[in-house]
């Protein structure tokens, strides 16, 4: 028997050496139009970005190795152009010395695999802009690396993919910006683990847009402009794109080959074509989901390779082996993080509108007691009448492998989350819990499936009205203190039998704790107790609080540079310092101005003289109010390091710190505006511009009421909470809105105050701003109070400032007037 296979690599290369195990005497030819048969194609990025150093550890075979081995005639180099099924021949040309012949076979297998996708965009063959599918396309991209050493690089496309390249272009030193269509990366995964996702990327600053395309490309001398379908334009020198494959389907199609409804090539559950005669395998082949039903193409090197060994037993034995289908089993490292997914996602099963319930857990890598326990977070999706596990997607830096293999097991063999709760796995305190995270995952869905409790998701906090339910935050009074979900009221856990009488029987009742667990048990109790329309937060704040932050990450590419450890950071570089230090990390995240300037100073009290201190926190006003603390102190600020949503700043003690501070003569001039009466923000103003036109440094600080002074007249739409939505509607939305502190009579005063100005020929209050602005007045908008009223940076005038009490206090120190108006 004559066995002709077209393409190599997992599938026909496969399919080939279980040919000649399983028959020593069939002829086999294998037909490869490139150079190579068998290499490691998912670890070209990791070769682009020098984890793999050697080349020569990309091929698993060469053709000369593997030709010997197995009595295979392999001809690489040579193109198969077109099949006749019926003469059951093929047409194949030497790519290197152009000659056409036929070949004829008794069995035909195609694995001619998927070629990546280049849309057809202005100025997409431009130089510099690559693909990544094969080793002649690695090899463009290591040469250009090399030799153009670019700085900046855009990753078109955050599949698995395009993620591990962000990552390994990150690693050579380069800003790395990323374009996603989607309104998330990793699209197998669903909405609430990809936001896990996105925060990881923000913390190692990597630039990345969601929601947007791109429109075209553009050439210039040295640099490529992506121009984006927003408007917005991005400049680099290296351009991947990674928007996806399709199948190489052209040949089955012209042979006359039945192809499926999403391009690939139709298959049995044999792996027959439509011809008896020609097997198909590999990311080019279309079969049936064994979840949804619904056939599709799955492009993993996993399937392929299992693929290609049950081809191999039909052609030999007979048809004798079914092919299953594939559960799209799929795992990335992304940068620390380790993601996977197994089964569909919630969003799949709501479009074919299947049924499902989903719960997300959050345990430890082992044990909590073990040094080093690290977070993981599981989400699986089931069936709400017989708890068959449908999807299952597990996020965390370690042991996320082993649990995805075991939630893929179950889900491949139509298990339930019944069978979760009962895996008995290797346990031993480094390595996993007594229960482990897979076990809680299948114990939380086993109590949602008997009724135990009733769940509710983030998705449903969104825009939700106080009156749907009474919203409880279970956790302790401190953990409330440092963050929860707005409308929220606190009874602790402990406390909720005492506070019986808080929680309302006719009402719905939401409750929530940190990760699910104290919520459980709250609802437990109220249960028991006779309340019966109770909830527990899927995933608890944690899920929520990641869920909700703003996803992308854009424009932060400003005064860039990269720091020690491969890091981007943003400022002047500092100057470094080759002397060893040890570094004291002080953890301020979650407090609020002035909350971690004032642990910071806390720590400083204890600290000896030159020692250095790292603080974290996540006070977005803290970047300026450590800068000001340190100046007024006199201790040496030696780096600021905006990583994602926390400012990281590294700050040592000064020996004699009274001696080493700046002196500044006080002579400037300092204004707290504190009321937003139209009388006293004109004083305000009037003064400010006085001592400006003095020669006088002035700043304004505007704090409360105050805000409504510097708002924007016409603001960009924000998405507000209850609380800020009754601020903007009770407060003046404007400076023309202000009124008059005396006199008013419903705005007839402020309306008379206006005419007789205007009459007199003094400046409006708007025209006082602007000559403010226009003198370099200092205007300050005082953090806390933003935070307090729900008021955002994008709804202040532009030149306004962000600070808290430290920005004030050190102008106050500058200054020998300071005004509270």
């Amino acid at each position: 028997m004559k066995i002709l296979i077209v393409g190599g690599v997992a599938g026909g290369a496969t399919t080939a050496a279980r040919l000649r195990r399983n028959d020593e005497n069939c002829e086999i030819v294998m037909f490869e139009r490139g150079k190579y048969i068998s290499y490691a194609n998912c670890g070209l990025p990791y070769y682009i970005g020098g984890t793999i150093q050697e080349r020569e550890k990309l091929f698993v075979q060469t053709p000369e190795a593997f030709g010997k081995r197995f009595n295979i005639d392999i001809r690489i180099m040579s193109e198969v152009t077109a099949i006749d099924p019926e003469k059951k021949e093929v047409r194949v040309k030497n790519l290197e010395t152009g000659n056409i012949y036929q070949e004829q076979f008794d069995k035909l297998v195609l694995s001619p695999g998927a070629e990546p996708l280049r849309p057809n965009l202005p100025g997409i063959k431009s130089e510099g802009i690559f693909t990544l599918r094969n080793v002649n396309d690695t090899d463009q991209i290591k040469e250009f690396i090399e030799s153009r050493k670019p700085k900046k690089a855009v990753v078109v496309g955050a599949g698995f993919i395009g993620l591990e390249m962000a990552e390994n272009l990150h690693k050579l030193g380069m800003q790395v910006t990323i374009v996603e269509m989607a309104e998330q990366v990793m699209t197998p995964l669903d909405y609430s683990m990809a936001s896990l996702v996105h925060q990881h990327l923000k913390t190692k600053n990597v630039e990345f847009y969601l929601k947007d395309g791109v429109s075209r490309f553009e050439k210039t001398e040295s640099k490529l402009s992506i121009m984006l379908m927003s408007g917005r334009k991005i400049e680099s020198e290296l351009i991947i794109l990674s928007i996806g494959v399709r199948p190489e389907n052209q040949l089955a199609q012209n042979g006359g080959l039945t192809i499926g409804e999403s391009g690939g090539i139709f298959v049995n559950e044999h792996l027959q074509t439509s011809h008896p005669d020609i097997y198909a395998v590999g990311d080019a082949i279309e079969f049936t989901n064994p979840i949804t039903g619904k056939r599709g193409i799955t492009y993993l090197a996993g399937s392929a390779n299992k693929q290609g060994r049950i081809a191999a037993d039909n052609i030999i034995f007979g048809n004798t082996h079914l092919y299953k289908g594939s559960i799209s089993t799929a795992i990335a490292k992304v940068f620390d993080l380790t993601v996977a997914s197994a089964g569909v996602s919630g969003r799949t099963l709501k479009k074919e509108q299947i049924p499902y319930i989903s719960s997300i857990t959050h345990s430890s890598s082992h044990a909590g007691y073990y040094p080093n326990a690290i977070p993981m977070t599981i989400k699986i999706v089931f069936s709400p009448e017989n708890g068959r596990l449908f999807g299952a997607q597990v996020v965390g830096y370690e042991g996320v492998d082993k649990r995805l293999d075991l939630l893929a097991t179950v889900i491949k063999n139509n298990g339930t989350v019944y069978d979760l709760t009962e895996i008995e796995h290797a346990y031993a305190p480094p390595y996993s819990s007594a229960k482990d995270p897979v076990n809680i995952a299948g114990f939380v869905a086993e109590n949602i499936l008997k009724g135990k409790v009733k769940i509710a998701t983030w998705r449903n906090l969104i825009n939700y009205q106080q009156n749907d339910f009474i919203l409880v935050d279970v956790r302790t009074h401190d953990e409330f203190q440092l963050g929860t979900i707005e409308g929220a009221i606190n009874i602790p856990l402990d406390d909720i039998r005492q506070r019986l009488n808080e929680f309302p029987k006719n009402k719905k009742i939401l409750i929530f704790c940190g990760v699910g667990l104290r919520g459980y048990l709250a609802c437990r109790i109220l249960n028991q107790l006779g309340f019966e329309d109770v909830y527990n937060l899927s995933g608890g704040y944690k899920t929520y609080e990641f869920a909700v932050q703003k996803q992308s990450n854009e424009d932060i590419y400003e005064n860039n540079y990269i720091g020690i450890e491969d890091h981007i950071y943003q400022g002047h570089q500092p100057i470094k310092d080759t002397q060893p230090k040890t570094v004291t990390e002080l953890d301020a995240c979650g407090l609020q101005c002035p909350g971690p300037i004032m642990k910071l100073k806390s720590a400083f009290e204890e600290a000896t003289p030159k020692q250095i201190i790292r603080v974290s926190a996540t006070d977005p006003a803290f970047g300026k109010d450590v800068q000001a603390w340190c100046k007024v102190t006199g201790n040496k600020l030696i780096e600021i390091q905006l990583l994602g949503g926390k400012v990281i700043a590294t700050v040592q003690k000064e020996i004699t710190q009274q001696n080493t501070k700046q002196v500044i003569p006080a002579n400037g001039k300092t204004l707290i505006v504190f009321s937003d009466d139209l009388d006293k923000a004109l004083a305000s103003f009037v003064i400010a511009n006085g001592a400006s036109a003095m020669g006088k440094k002035v700043t304004m600080f505007f704090t409360f009421w105050g805000l409504n002074i510097i708002k924007k007249q016409i603001k960009p739409h924000v998405n507000r909470n209850l609380i800020a939505k009754l601020f903007d509607f009770m407060l003046p939305s404007n400076s023309t809105k202000l009124t008059l502190s005396k006199m008013n009579m419903l705005g007839m005063g402020s309306k008379m105050m206006r005419s007789i100005m205007l009459k007199k020929n003094i400046d409006s209050l708007e025209n006082l701003m602007l000559q403010a602005k226009e003198n370099g007045i200092e205007m300050i908008a005082c953090n806390m109070s933003m935070e307090v009223m729900g008021i955002s940076k994008e709804e202040l005038l532009d030149h306004v400032s962000i600070g808290g009490v430290a920005s004030y206090l050190e102008r106050a120190e500058e200054a020998n007037v300071n005004l509270f108006v």
